[in-house]
């Protein structure tokens, strides 16, 4: 079994719409959780585009990476979804083979009415989808 670790900045939207798609595509072969540098509050937007895609990510909880570094949680492949600034602030995880880096809109720093601001999370949810589905064919 794979084990990923997907991060961003208050794992609200982007890590958890990433550990989302992973768990409905990965099936059996991935064990994968997902965290941020500072737990936050799941982002609306972000649980509205993933039920229209029909996954409900409402219940989710929030994590702090910090957290799972000091339980010495081991995982294969930390994968950040934000900005390589932020990225360089995640701990390291002795255990992981390899650490990418996908940089993603943040959906809390989008600007606009409500509905602009809905389109622009679909566009990040979408990256986001094909992104998974590249990192399965290429693990699998």
């Amino acid at each position: 079994m794979i084990k990923v670790l997907f991060l961003c900045i208050h794992n609200s939207a982007r890590s958890q719409m990433a550990e989302a798609y992973l768990k409905k595509f990965g099936g059996d072969k991935f064990f994968v959780e997902s965290a941020g540098l500072e737990a936050g509050n799941l982002n609306p937007l972000a649980i509205e585009v993933m039920k229209e895609d029909g996954i409900d990510i409402s219940n989710n909880q929030t994590n702090d990476v910090f957290a799972y570094f000091k339980e010495g949680r081991l995982y294969q492949y930390v994968i950040t979804v934000c900005d390589k600034e932020a990225s360089d602030r995640c701990p390291i995880f002795p255990s992981a083979h390899k650490k990418i880096n996908w940089s993603f809109t943040d959906p809390s720093s989008l600007t606009g009415t409500h509905e602009e601001k809905l389109a622009a999370t679909r566009e990040v949810r979408d990256k986001i989808k094909e992104a998974v589905i590249a990192l399965i064919k290429e693990l699998s």
